[in-house]
């Protein structure tokens, strides 16, 4: 898949787009993904997806940001998985925020856009003034139709982000992949930490989650892919800001059951299956190291892995 951004959109040949956030890539984004994909064949053209960095609403809600399902690099990886060709990033900053409707349309001509794809409640320009009916009827001066797809519902409740969000801080994983058709999962590359972990017999995968608020926060069981050589291997992970160390930025550190490995560098994809815990303050570090072996029994458990003493 062929990164672009915004200085070199004019220089792409004709495509077909789709547009947004793609928070989560959910059942709904999917649908526009899969019409996308249906242009993209239909008038044998490239496939474009056209989203944003930082997401909107971090740009709009800088204070409150919501919860970020997916950060860039996971993004790019689904959206690979999907056969898109080409992904163009946009800077969502200030001068795009007050861009208008009609300047917004400008953009896509300028990307040679021949079939813009987007759904029902999508909305762009000062105010949010460029709506997907808006966008259907005045698009054809500017040398592109317009689809408008309609919402995917899940027993007769329209599929969010805000929904999977919801499900994941409640810890109802189940929920969480209806809603997204797959398993939730955080992916990034480990990098080297202070070895605590190690030190205590639980040595840790490090991955800074890249997002400014996460949606879900405790120890769970997960299941960990990208060891070469292996499958999915269990593990118990922590995804906070380790408050016993006097940690400030969110972290996932994820244990491996029955590893000791180098993966330094390596790039792994956490599942999380089960919620175990909050994320707590102890009395002292042994009484944090009784717990942890609690905790990795109990994911043994939940996943079936079964060892450890």
């Amino acid at each position: 898949m062929e990164l672009i951004r915004r200085p070199a959109l004019e220089q792409q040949g004709d495509c077909v787009v789709t547009i947004g956030s793609f928070d989560g890539i959910h059942l709904g984004h999917q649908a526009l993904i899969e019409r996308l994909l249906w242009h993209g064949r239909r008038l044998a053209l490239p496939t474009m997806v056209l989203t944003f960095e930082p997401l909107p609403r971090e740009f709009l809600q800088p204070d409150d940001p919501p919860p970020r399902l997916t950060n860039l690099r996971e993004r790019w990886h689904i959206f690979q998985g999907c056969g898109v060709e080409r992904l163009c990033l946009l800077s969502f900053d200030e001068a795009l925020r007050v861009t208008s409707g009609l300047q917004f349309m400008q953009l896509l001509a300028a990307a040679h856009a021949r079939v813009v794809v987007v759904g029902h409640d999508f909305r762009f320009g000062r105010g949010g003034e460029a709506s997907a009916g808006w966008c259907a009827a005045h698009a054809k001066p500017f040398g592109f139709t317009v689809d408008v797809v309609s919402p995917v519902q899940l027993n007769r409740e329209r599929v969010s982000s805000g929904r999977v969000r919801a499900a994941l801080a409640a810890g109802d994983f189940a929920g969480a992949q209806r809603w997204l058709g797959r398993p939730y999962a955080m992916c990034g590359r480990v990098r080297a930490g202070d070895r605590l972990g190690r030190t205590l017999g639980f040595p840790t995968a490090n991955i800074a989650v890249k997002r400014r608020r996460v949606p879900l926060s405790g120890v769970f069981a997960v299941r960990v892919a990208g060891v070469p050589g292996a499958g999915a291997l269990p593990g118990v992970a922590n995804l906070g800001t380790r408050p016993m160390v006097g940690g400030r930025q969110v972290l996932l550190e994820a244990h491996l059951f029955d590893f000791d490995g180098d993966l330094y560098g390596r790039e792994l994809s956490v599942e999380f299956v089960a919620r175990l815990r909050d994320e707590l303050t102890f009395d002292s570090m042994e009484a944090m190291v009784a717990q942890m072996r609690r905790d990795a029994a109990q994911a043994r458990d939940i996943l079936g892995a079964g060892g450890g003493g």
